[in-house]
């Protein structure tokens, strides 16, 4: 059976391997289809592409896009999209000005908590194009002030914590017309982690479809059996194919790795079928 993992991330975003290491290890943990599918931007594809030109391994040209939907922050994973599509690339030229200008407040509001030098601490870790709050994470555990990123996360950048600034990110409807007119696939990424009602999610999704949307993300790494069913399900019922991917971001965290994943259960339509 094949092994797809549509759902990683390089330091062309937040990940910790460059878009050549990235391929090299998906090689090594025996993927054949893999999409790097970084958070707003897709300036790693073409070296990813290069890499795996001559292996076994196919690339499929990804992006995760950051969207507000009803006050919460959801990503919407596009597989197979034109890179070079303009509206795609303004939409993301757009996210990564947000990002730059929500970075620049949170360090403000570290500062006021007593943490200075945050913003050019972040910079030291971030891509050229994507500046994220993983960054800021690192920056904080590198001076001591917490032991590792998801203790930065609790302590720090959550809502009611000092670095905590509320998204206001692409609305849904544009993310799915970026995608759309980039001929790429929309899928709604990691569905379970949003702790949405199932009343809520179902409305999510249904808005999704209408709008184009092909696929939920049905299984992803760190997921419990229960929510693979459920999501499974809602799949069902809403007639939107499955996908699957680990979200893989770095070594370090050894329980999300490339290819190690649930497969997909058997009353779901994968994504894939339709290539």
């Amino acid at each position: 059976m094949t092994c797809y993992d549509l759902h990683s991330h390089s330091t062309a975003s937040d990940g910790s391997l460059t878009p050549e290491a990235l391929i090299a290890r998906a090689i090594e943990h025996n993927v054949e289809v893999l999409a790097l599918t970084d958070h707003d931007g897709t300036e790693g594809i073409e070296a990813a592409k290069k890499a795996a030109q001559g292996t076994d391994l196919d690339l499929i040209a990804g992006v995760e896009l950051s969207v507000t939907w009803g006050s919460k922050t959801v990503h919407i994973v596009g597989l197979g999209i034109d890179i070079k599509n303009q509206q795609l690339q303004q939409g993301l030229t757009k996210l990564r000005d947000y990002r730059v200008g929500r970075a620049e407040e949170i360090a403000k509001r570290l500062a006021k908590a007593g943490i200075e030098g945050a913003l050019d601490g972040a910079r030291k870790y971030a891509s050229d194009v994507m500046l994220g709050r993983l960054h800021f994470a690192q920056f904080l555990v590198e001076q001591g002030l917490a032991k590792d990123n998801n203790d930065v996360f609790k302590r720090y950048l959550v809502r009611n914590k000092p670095g905590y600034v509320p998204g206001q990110w692409a609305s849904l409807e544009d993310a799915m017309s970026w995608i759309n007119a980039a001929g790429g696939q929309a899928v709604i990424a990691h569905p379970a982690r949003y702790k949405m009602t199932a009343t809520k999610l179902r409305r999510l999704s249904t808005e999704f479809k209408e709008m184009g949307g092909a696929a939920l993300e049905v299984v992803s790494g760190r997921q419990h059996p229960e929510e693979i069913k459920t999501l499974a399900r809602l799949t069902e019922k809403l007639e939107l194919m499955a996908s699957r991917g680990s979200d893989f971001h770095t070594p370090d965290n050894s329980w999300v790795e490339l290819g190690r994943l649930a497969p997909l259960p058997e009353n779901v339509t994968p994504i894939w079928s339709t290539w």
